[in-house]
């Protein structure tokens, strides 16, 4: 249902602020709870059932911070649990948040009680109810209607389980290794003790087949099973000790005597090494009760979360936000075992030394938002997962585009790679390394991959440099698994334009004055899909000839939007586009109509709702703003750059209004964090619009005050406050702004202002000012 908008004041001011910006929508019915936890503590202000609905595809289960592990429902949905369903079919090791297609699921199990007479999980799954379920970060439990309580916790390496069973002699534990989210192309279980139970899965998929992976597990109980057994396919088979599949069902059973102790604890470690290193985790992390273990998951929760620290908003805002700010730190995830080794994407073991490794990788979301938020907030990891993607280029020959665990999937289009890496130099975390980082980027921003090797690259980065185009070409055949640039030329063009720029201004900063004038120049390649007729960009064949419907809405060639969408993708130079258009006139008009600005001013949820919004995957046929999807993510602050930065306050505040604190509060999937970290920083009112440099676009706080705890090692004062007393719904434009009390007239700051000073501080007002409107307040163009 839609919020009932306020009613609209009179006069023009009036008429500008008569909004209701940051509510939000609540579900009607039984709502599943956050788990109670110490007043006062901001983990209870997380709610992870955010986004389990209506394909938000988050998980509710445990995780820790970037935690290996992350132990969740599965009720039957492609990635997993579904508000709308009422089955659980296990519990699994992995899951990542946001994810578009199935992948992960490992180890799906669940207790039951009675004969084994089902091997496959659909048909065993438990009924649930939401009045039965609760969760909080670290913790997750479910009544399950057999009679069941099911407990979830997790360390870094290690998920735990805590079963309470009516009492029977025939309480069971089901341990799947032949089923999960994506393809099992084999699996092996083995009964090692009356405790111990050890399984190896190997898989393969997400969205199209990949090349397999294998993760390793080991499960220690708390107690011994009286009895168990494995089956394969339907044979269930008592005391058997050891089960191998190719791709069928595959599991172990445990049974115990609940008769007298109605609790039954188990501990699952991973690794995506080997047996000894799942070993070896558990040796490290487990051992512990469930009790111990969850309030050491809470207790990590709290630590990141209690680094931001919001004043003022409803009490909804402040629940949406801390719970965007709790998933924003899910991902990437730990890939070496405790003893620092990890499988490279060459499948050989590496050793870790210095640093952690990383693995799983969105790059074509989290370049726009989450690399920038965690590089602010946690640096020391940032930059970490920065070398971890190094790693991954000395070791297989190329960089990434998304990986998950240990291959690549060749999912989504461009060169995403670029403008994460040079986030992170931009920021200072490549000290030591930035060298190395520059001749990795220069091979991937020069070059193709061979046939040979798994990563597409830029797969059509030949006629890229020969025509400063990507050709769109209909129908092409695909070398490899996953998506091709060829099939979405247009957006791949101005993906790799975006990326040459970033890479442009690292060679600047190292001396590598050529390659940066070159970079710079293929930075303006932008212009070369430019069509003079329809004043839009526009795919173009092999040919040269512009391709497709002329309807900018109809467009074809760009990757999950159209060309009104991409249009704003020029970061790098926007005035020189907003040139191509006509001018800023000419521009603010076009974003007017981007964004249905008048019907926005009269009712912003409303107008989020119904006339930018039309489904998770409607991506395409459209003429507006599509904030459930990362192609015009920047868009908002484009008014930045024409002279009219308060329209970018309406805009996203507008936005803001569709996340909210019931299941249905993501928008679209949340892509590792991308959406939750989007929330975050527009949120705070310092937004990255130029991803991969170091400047950080201002719009108004939704908080009168912010307090940023930041890594002293990064940033000296070891904080920043942002402060907009009395910012509200109707008081929410920008009459000025200072930093350290210096009057601020740019509509930016870089991270080298974040480090040197201490705080921002916006005064604001009921009506647009002439703050942030003078040409030279905009964001700078690069090159």
């Amino acid at each position: 249902m839609h919020r009932t908008p306020r009613p609209r004041l009179r006069g023009p001011a009036a008429a500008l602020a008569a909004v209701a910006l940051l509510g939000g929508v609540l579900t009607t019915g039984a709502t599943a709870q956050a788990a109670p936890r110490a007043e006062g503590q901001l983990t209870d202000l997380v709610n992870p059932f955010i986004g389990t609905q209506n394909e938000g595809n988050t998980y509710p289960g445990a995780s820790v911070p970037f935690g290996m592990v992350q132990l969740s429902p599965d009720t039957g949905h492609n990635t997993g649990y579904d508000y709308a369903e009422n089955h659980i079919r296990g519990f699994s090791a992995v899951h990542l948040s946001g994810v578009g297609c199935g992948l992960g699921g490992d180890l799906p199990t669940l207790p039951t009680t009675g004969d084994i007479t089902q091997t496959d999980y659909a048909k065993y799954a438990a009924e649930f109810s939401h009045d039965d379920e609760k969760a909080s970060p670290g913790y997750y439990k479910v009544g399950l209607k057999t009679g069941i309580d099911a407990e979830l916790t997790a360390s870094s390496r290690t998920g735990v389980q805590r079963y309470t069973f009516p009492a029977t002699d025939k309480a069971n534990v089901l341990l799947n290794a032949g089923q999960s989210l994506h393809r099992t192309l084999s699996s092996k279980v083995e009964i090692l003790d009356n405790r111990t139970v050890r399984t190896a899965i190997t898989g393969s998929g997400f969205c199209q087949d990949t090349k397999a992976y294998t993760v390793y597990t080991i499960t220690r109980f708390d107690r011994p099973f009286t009895t168990s057994g494995t089956w394969n396919g339907d044979t269930v088979t008592e005391g058997s000790k050891v089960s191998s599949a190719a791709g069928e069902r595959n599991g172990a059973w445990l049974r115990f005597d609940t008769g007298n102790d109605r609790t039954v604890e188990a501990t699952t470690a991973l690794s995506y090494v080997d047996a000894k290193g799942a070993a070896l985790n558990l040796r490290a992390e487990g051992g512990r009760s469930f009790d111990r273990v969850e309030r050491a998951a809470q207790r990590s929760w709290e630590d990141r979360l209690d680094d931001v620290k919001a004043q003022g908003g409803s009490d909804e805002l402040r629940r949406t936000f801390y719970s965007s700010l709790y998933r924003s730190f899910l991902a990437p995830n730990v890939g070496s075992d405790v003893d620092g080794r990890y499988t490279g994407w060459d499948q050989k073991t590496h050793h870790a030394k210095s640093f952690t490794y990383y693995q799983n990788w969105s790059l074509w979301d989290t370049y726009r938002t989450q690399a920038q938020l965690l590089s602010l907030l946690a640096p020391r990891e940032s930059r970490d997962m920065a070398i971890s993607v190094l790693r991954i280029d000395a070791e297989s020959g190329w960089l990434p585009k998304w990986g998950y665990g240990t291959v690549e999937t060749n999912i989504m289009t461009g060169d995403p790679v670029t403008p994460f890496l040079t986030n992170a130099y931009q920021q200072g975390l490549l000290k030591g390394y930035e060298e190395e980082a520059y001749r990795a980027l220069k091979k991937n921003a020069d070059g193709v991959p061979p046939t040979d090797s798994a990563p597409v690259g830029r797969e059509a980065n030949v006629q890229y440099l020969k025509d400063g185009f990507a050709p769109y070409i209909k129908d092409r055949p695909h070398a490899k698994p996953g998506d091709s640039d060829f099939d979405h030329g247009a957006s791949a063009t101005l993906e790799y334009a975006l990326s040459d720029a970033m890479l442009g201004e690292m060679a600047r900063d190292l001396g590598h004055d050529a390659d940066a004038k070159r970079y710079e120049d293929r930075a303006q390649n932008y212009r070369k899909i430019f069509d003079p007729s329809t004043g839009f960009f526009r795919a173009r064949d092999a040919s040269g000839a512009f391709t497709g419907p002329a309807d900018p809405a109809q467009s074809e060639g760009f990757h999950e939007g159209t060309s009104w969408q991409y249009q704003w993708l020029v970061p790098q130079d926007l005035l020189g586009m907003v040139g191509l258009i006509g001018g800023k006139d000419a521009a603010n008009q076009r974003l007017d109509s981007f964004f249905a600005y008048d019907k926005l001013l009269a009712d912003p949820a409303k107008t989020a709702r119904e006339v930018w919004v039309n489904g998770p995957y409607a991506y395409y046929n459209a003429d507006k703003y599509n904030p459930q999807n990362e192609p015009d993510l920047i868009a908002p602050y484009t008014y930045l750059s024409t002279g009219q930065p308060w329209k970018t306050t309406d805009v996203v505040h507008a936005a803001l209004t569709l996340f909210t604190d019931a299941p249905t509060g993501m928008t679209g999937n949340d892509d590792l964090g991308t959406m939750s970290a989007w929330m975050v920083l527009s949120s705070i009112g310092v937004f990255p619009v130029q991803p991969g440099t170091d400047t950080w676009g201002l719009s108004t706080p939704a908080f009168e005050r912010v307090d940023l705890t930041l890594d002293r090692r990064y940033y000296p004062h070891g904080s920043f406050t942002v402060k907009a007393p009395g910012t509200s719904d109707v008081d929410r434009y920008i009459q000025s702004a200072s930093v350290d009390g210096a009057a601020q007239s740019r509509t930016y700051l870089t991270t080298e202002d974040i480090r040197s000073a201490r705080s921002l501080a916006f005064t604001v007002g009921s009506a647009p000012s002439a703050w942030g409107t003078s040409p030279a307040d905009a964001p700078p163009a690069l090159g």
